[in-house]
């Protein structure tokens, strides 16, 4: 049989392990890693895995389609590329390299506003169809021209992000000077020279900066001086105030990222969202948090048929898409699991990644008898 992915790495954990092999162990805990005692971490991967669908063997079975419409698009499969900040520090270059397999498998790719890409080149690679999430500017004129720069790149769809009014307490990020504003010690520089690969695709691309906001930074700005500039350009609180104007001016569809409650669902309804995205951020912001898998079920329920609910964090195979889809929404995003696909096999790593979750949904599917995402609510125990 013809795999469409490596058979060496036909699971995530494989391509996770992988990864920590490959790259630099301050990189692997920025990725791997959450907040505080990563309790909320490893939550979201638990309480998904708990969800349990039961099959139909006996009906009329005609077969099973993985493709969904979302916002009037078809996609081939229920799942996107969630924003990751600072992707290219993980592996060199990957978020093109996401962004083409993204454009490859007919799936949405999100650029973070602190990605190491522009929204422009992304743009480009995708045909105008990556989406973009936008971190709140403090001023009116930079959060104006991120998001017009968004529309002149053709993305479809805008995702306001609203889950960080804080940066996360991560100790493994402050113990590799990782924090804002970053370090480089003898001990990162001693992990660097062990991962050959990792640091010889690095000179090759370069150090990797915040391409988006590279027309804003003030020339010549120490480490120190950065970090301060990203705290008084950026501020992650948002309310009605900050979010009517954006949906003033943005004339395509807007996405709320990092809801985590029905008050908040319901608000970002009043305030004229067209999704949201049921989020803790993949367990990195608040440790004493619920999964996001628990939230998820009630708002999907109480307003999946107002607002397009879709939700990320802890989903991380094939399996935990059809739970999550079971369990109410109508989309999934994945942040992780497609970077340990660059880090561990580089250019063929989202082709690879995404070939292997197509592949275990689509078994999934076939396995419940289950003809249509739709209708997999009717599958849940």
């Amino acid at each position: 049989m013809s795999l469409p992915y490596n058979p060496k790495f036909p699971s995530i954990d494989d391509l996770r392990a992988k990864a920590q092999r490959r790259i630099p162990k301050f990189v692997f805990e920025y990725l791997d890693g959450g907040c505080n005692e990563y309790v909320n971490l490893h939550r979201n991967t638990t309480e998904i895995q708990e969800v349990q669908l039961r099959p139909n063997y006996l009906k009329d079975y005609s077969g099973s389609s993985i493709k969904t419409t979302l916002f009037g698009v078809e996609y081939d499969a229920p799942v996107g590329v969630a924003p990751i900040g600072l992707q290219g520090l993980i592996w060199p270059n990957s978020s093109e390299i996401l962004a083409k397999a993204a454009l490859k498998h007919n799936i949405p790719f999100i650029l973070s506003t602190v990605a190491t890409d522009s929204i422009e080149r992304i743009g480009e690679l995708t045909e105008g169809k990556a989406w973009f999430q936008l971190y709140h500017p403090t001023e009116d004129s930079l959060r104006d021209d991120l998001i017009n720069r968004a529309a002149a790149a053709q993305c479809p769809v805008l995702v306001v992000l609203c889950d960080v009014p804080t940066f996360g307490y991560r100790p493994h990020d402050i113990r590799n000077g990782l924090s804002m504003p970053p370090r480089m010690s003898i001990k990162n520089i001693l992990q660097i020279l062990g991962k050959p690969h990792w640091a010889l695709e690095t000179l090759r691309y370069g150090q990797p900066t915040f391409a988006t906001l590279k027309p804003y930074i003030p020339p010549g700005l120490d480490l120190k001086q950065f970090g301060k500039f990203m705290d008084d350009t950026f501020s992650g609180r948002l309310n009605e105030e900050k979010i009517k104007p954006i949906r003033d001016m943005w004339k395509g569809k807007l996405v709320l990222k990092g809801v985590a409650s029905e008050l908040d669902a319901q608000e970002a309804i009043r305030l004229g969202f067209d999704g949201i995205i049921v989020s803790n951020h993949g367990g990195r912001q608040l440790d004493a948090g619920q999964s996001a898998i628990k939230p998820l079920k009630t708002i999907a329920e109480k307003y999946g048929d107002k607002i397009e609910v879709m939700m990320d964090s802890g989903v991380r195979s094939g399996p935990d898409i059809a739970r999550t889809i079971a369990s109410g929404a109508k989309f999934t995003f994945m942040g992780r699991s497609f970077m340990y696909g660059t880090a561990a096999l580089g250019t063929q790593g989202g082709d690879h990644t995404m070939s292997i979750i197509k592949t275990q949904l689509q078994q999934v599917m076939e396995q419940l008898c289950c003809e249509k995402l739709e209708d997999l609510p009717n599958h849940l125990v």
